[in-house]
């Protein structure tokens, strides 16, 4: 079984970065990406280290902004930094204070600064096929695929999980590329027997080794994005190791979507910039 690598894919795209941001600031341009934290949460804040230091190694400027105050700071800052012209890209960690809506904050963001599809006229202009900024978790699963040369159209595609980070704007993706596209999600039917039937097989739950031998044929392509913390580490969606024997290709958790998923905000902040 082929493992896909992430990690060397996101450094591949961190190339085209460097050159895009050298490219900017020789134009006096400085690509910025501002990184809303409206909670205390971990997580979002061990992220957003990591998306810094990244950041730096590729010249775009992340800028954390952590709103004192509640639902009506959190959404002054956003409005402050859509007007901000310094600004190329914003993104809004989760989760949300308590009572906040995602729809309600990502509306805030204009789509042009909308880096992480977060605003649910994003979503709607994917759906349409017009230009914007899909969910970069969703877009790194069809960018993995264009990297490893694995071919979309024409192939069946079983997405599981119906979610608007990843489960919707991928299943889009995956029809823009011209795949037959089948989403699951918790209601659905015998499972397994629809996923053994497709070529790709996208696992978006969060539940921890969902997908077994079962749910795969014979040469399909599998792409994890589910992760998990458990007692073992970090896990994924996919049980690698019941799966290995049957299947082509392999997205690792980690290693896998993540850090090409980092890359994708980056670059589509300097998409941001050459375009304001």
């Amino acid at each position: 079984m082929r493992l896909l690598d992430g990690r060397s894919m996101a450094a591949e795209i961190g190339r085209y970065v460097i050159d895009e941001a050298d490219r900017l600031m020789s134009a006096g341009k400085t690509p910025t990406l501002a990184v809303v934290l409206p909670t205390a949460d971990p997580a979002a804040s061990s992220y957003t280290h990591i998306l810094e230091r990244t950041a730096g190694k590729v010249g775009v400027r992340c800028e954390p902004h952590v709103p004192i105050g509640g639902p009506t700071a959190l959404l002054d800052a956003i409005d402050a930094l859509a007007v901000d012209p310094l600004v190329d890209g914003i993104i809004v960690q989760t989760p949300l204070p308590a009572g906040m809506s995602s729809r309600e904050v990502g509306e805030r963001i204009p789509v042009e600064k909308d880096v992480d599809g977060m605003n649910p006229a994003s979503l709607g202009r994917l759906a349409l096929g017009l230009p914007g900024f899909a969910p970069a978790t969703a877009s790194a699963v069809v960018e993995i695929l264009i990297r490893a040369r694995i071919p979309m159209a024409g192939a069946r595609a079983c997405v599981i999980g119906r979610g608007p980070v990843v489960g919707k704007p991928v299943s889009l993706l995956l029809l823009a590329e011209d795949a037959t596209v089948t989403i699951c999600h918790s209601r659905t039917n015998d499972l397994i027997s629809i996923a053994h039937e497709a070529d790709i097989i996208v696992s978006a739950t969060g539940r921890p080794r969902l997908v077994g031998a079962g749910f795969v044929r014979a040469g399909a392509t599998v792409i994890d994005v589910g992760t998990s913390v458990t007692t073992g580490g970090q896990v994924g969606d996919v049980d690698a190791a019941a799966i290995a024997p049957v299947a082509a290709a392999l997205t690792p958790v980690p290693g896998g979507v993540g850090p090409v998923t980092t890359m994708l905000l980056l670059r589509n902040t300097i998409r941001a910039a050459h375009q304001l």
